[in-house]
C-alpha cells in the first residue's frame, strides 16, 4: 500500500509508525490530541490547550456538525481525540483517515474505551488520495497534518471532491509566513524532511482556484511558539520516565528540532491559525 504514497507522505508514515515517535507523541505531545494547542496561560497543560483547539474549531462549523446524520472526514486523525469529541458531542459519523498504523491501533482502542467505535471508521490512507467516490461529507477537518504532503494543492482538490455542495473545511497547519525570506527555514524543513511549508496566502489562492468561499481565518502564530516551547519543557521534565520508551538519540533530535521551530516562530518566519472555507452550494 505504501508504494502508492508520495515520497513526502511515505517519509511521514515511516516516522509516525516508529516506536520512538509513537511513544513521544502519545506520552509527551498531548496523548489523545497531537496538534498545536490554544494556551490561556504559559504553563497550562498541553492536553488542556490541545483540546481547546478542537473546541474552538468545532464552534466554527457548529451548524454543520449539529445537522442530522452529519458526516465528517478527519484528515490526519492521529490518535482520534477530535474524532471522539465530534462523534460523542454531536452524534455525527467520522471517517478518520490517517497514515500511521501505530497511531490507528491506539485510536481504535481509545474509541472502544469511549464507547464511540461504531461512529468512527478509522482508515489507513493518504489525504492525497482520499478513498471512495462521490460527495459525502458535510465537514472536512484537519489539524496540523497537511504540511506532511508534498502536494498540498492535491490535498485541497481531494477535499473539494469529497465535500458535499455547501460543505465546509476547517483546518490548522504549521505554515511559513507569507513574507518569509528564502532559505531561513532550512533547519526546520530538514528536520521534518520537507522542502516547503504552506502559507495563509497559498491556502487562500488554492481555495480561490476551487471556487471556495473564505468563511474566516484566525491568525494565532504565537500559539505555535507557545506550544513548541511547552512540548520541549515537558520532554525535558519527563526525560527520565521515558527511558526505555523513547531513545536518547530521538529525544536529542526532537529538542533540537523544537528549538528550531521556536526560533523561526520568534523571528516571524512561521505562521499558524485556523482556516475555514466553504464549498459552493
Amino acid at each position: 500500500m505504501s508504494a502508492s504514497y508520495s515520497a513526502a507522505v511515505s517519509t511521514a508514515r515511516d516516522y509516525y509508525n516508529s516506536d520512538d515517535a509513537d511513544n513521544f507523541y502519545y506520552h509527551v505531545w498531548g496523548g489523545e490530541d497531537i496538534h498545536i494547542g490554544l494556551y490561556e496561560s504559559p504553563q497550562e497543560s498541553i492536553a488542556t490547550a490541545s483540546r481547546r483547539t478542537v473546541d474552538r474549531m468545532a464552534e466554527r462549523v457548529l451548524d454543520k456538525l449539529s445537522s442530522a446524520r452529519a458526516q465528517v472526514i478527519d484528515l490526519g486523525s492521529g490518535y482520534g481525540g477530535a474524532a471522539r469529541v465530534l462523534a460523542g458531542r454531536f452524534d455525527c459519523r467520522v471517517l478518520a483517515l490517517n497514515l500511521s498504523e501505530a497511531e490507528n491501533e491506539r485510536h481504535r482502542q481509545l474509541n472502544r474505551e469511549a464507547g464511540v467505535a461504531e461512529r468512527i471508521e478509522v482508515v489507513e490512507g493518504s489525504f492525497e488520495a482520499i478513498p471512495g467516490d462521490g460527495t459525502r461529507f458535510d465537514v472536512a477537518w484537519s489539524q496540523d497534518a497537511i504540511l506532511h504532503s508534498g502536494h498540498r494543492d492535491r490535498v485541497l482538490a481531494e477535499v473539494d471532491r469529497v465535500l458535499k455542495p455547501g460543505g465546509e473545511f476547517v483546518f490548522t497547519d504549521p505554515m511559513q509566513a507569507d513574507d518569509c525570506p528564502n532559505g531561513v527555514l532550512a533547519p526546520v524543513l530538514e528536520r521534518i524532511h520537507l522542502s516547503s511549508l504552506g502559507s495563509f496566502g497559498f491556502y487562500r489562492e488554492q481555495a480561490r482556484k476551487l471556487g471556495w468561499q473564505e468563511v474566516g481565518t484566525v491568525e494565532m502564530t504565537g500559539q505555535l511558539v507557545r506550544h513548541y516551547t511547552r512540548v520541549a519543557e515537558e520532554l525535558e521534565a519527563q526525560r527520565s520516565r521515558l527511558a526505555g520508551l523513547v531513545s536518547d538519540a530521538y529525544v536529542e533530535r526532537m529538542l533540537k528540532g523544537l528549538a528550531n521551530w521556536v526560533e523561526a516562530g520568534n523571528k516571524g518566519y512561521l505562521a499558524w491559525g485556523i482556516l475555514h472555507f466553504r464549498k459552493p452550494a
